[in-house]
């Protein structure tokens, strides 16, 4: 032995599993090896979670997402969302979602959905329901489909109660402000510590050109930026039953898209709405506790980070608010920019990049959906 190698060996701790990232994506996977009975270690860059995995709605989406495996890991995830959020203290802040049709196109592709098997458990609401049961919902609708299965946490405060609840309950053993600086099989370097593992998940969600360059490029990985927002409560006596979208979301999101009337859905919303086509605007409506809005949002498409807002996108998102909603003049409180990556393999990467070391990427923008069930998926190809 030399004594460089004496001196590694000195420094060096030894897991089962070593994780790379403390997104939704790592600690998902964290959570699935300790459920395992496993040593788990989190290495992370950041002080804390500050990328996509807190710049989002936290709103955990079962119906709408694609049928197969994505909506079999978002029902999965539901559950462990569900488990996890009682035992580490996670406010759930509101349950289930309504899609509001406001036009008859969009509520026949409601329909479709409805009379599927993915639709199983939701119920379709006429104008009168829907209005009962959302009164703030303007008077020009078409009617509405309700689902049970949906979740929202806040996630700038979800990730840290789940990392501390991981540390505290599970032992796992976090590496916060590390940067990793060289890998070498399942070994990892990160300052002037080696971890060893048993197994290495690299979970890097944009960032995957630092681990694996040559997969970056032939994957073709791009960056989807969003423009989100938080709006003080409209009034004291504003309360959403559930998180709301409404008919630019059904294209959005493949579960309705795929529904055959989704195509006069589409020539309609080209004719009178195309600058949010264009700018892949659609809404979502979540309220906290405090009656705070989280609203959004839009996708924008490109090579990099662009790291630029633009007003008249915000100002796309808030039309689109007040056609659904009886809010006058929504005063904004945040803005914020949120980034996922995307890439020709859709709507998951897991690649083996060397015996027992797997880079896992979500690049579909479900990660607080589908992560949980992602991370058992991964750790059983590794046992």
């Amino acid at each position: 032995m030399t004594p460089g190698d004496a001196k590694i060996n000195a420094a060096m701790a030894t897991f089962d599993l070593i994780v790379v990232g403390a997104g939704i994506v790592g600690l998902a996977h964290a959570l699935a090896g300790a459920r395992r009975g496993l040593r788990v270690a989190v290495v992370e860059r950041d002080a804390r979670a500050c990328s996509a995995s807190v710049r989002n709605f936290g709103f955990v989406t079962v119906t709408g997402q694609e049928g197969g495996a994505t909506r079999r890991r978002a029902l999965r995830s539901r559950e462990v969302w569900a488990e996890v959020a009682d035992a580490a203290g996670i406010e759930v802040h509101q349950r289930g979602a309504v899609i509001v049709s406001r036009r008859p196109e969009a509520f026949a592709v409601l329909e479709q959905f409805a009379a599927g098997a993915m639709g199983e458990r939701c119920e379709l609401w006429d104008v009168r329901e829907t209005r009962r049961r959302v009164p703030q919902v303007r008077e020009a609708i078409a009617g509405a489909l309700s689902s049970p299965h949906e979740l929202r946490v806040e996630a700038r405060d979800a990730l840290p109660r789940l990392a501390h609840w991981l540390e505290d309950r599970h032992g796992v053993t976090f590496r916060w402000g590390a940067t990793v600086l060289g890998i070498d099989g399942t070994r990892v370097r990160c300052g002037e510590e080696t971890l060893d593992g048993g197994a290495l998940v690299i979970a890097p969600g944009a960032g995957i050109a630092a681990f694996a360059p040559a997969l970056a490029e032939r994957i073709k990985l791009r960056h989807c930026k969003l423009q989100m927002m938080r709006l003080a409560s409209p009034r004291a006596d504003f309360r959403l039953p559930s998180v709301l979208m409404t008919d630019l979301s059904l294209l959005r999101y493949a579960g309705f898209a795929s529904q055959p009337a989704a195509a006069a859905l589409r020539e309609r919303l080209a004719r009178e709405c195309p600058a949010s086509l264009s700018n892949g605007v659609h809404l979502i409506v979540a309220q906290g506790t405090d009656g705070a809005l989280v609203v959004g949002d839009s996708h924008h498409y490109g090579a990099a980070a662009d790291p630029f807002s633009s007003t008249q996108v915000d100002q796309l998102i808030v039309d689109e608010l007040q056609a659904l909603l009886d809010i006058l003049a929504p005063t904004i409180t945040e803005r914020w920019l949120g980034y996922y990556p995307v890439a020709d393999v859709q709507p998951l990467l897991s690649e083996t990049l060397a015996p027992r070391v797997r880079l896992v990427s979500v690049t579909s923008g479900t990660g607080m959906s589908t992560a949980f069930a992602i991370g058992e998926e991964t750790l059983s190809l590794l046992d």
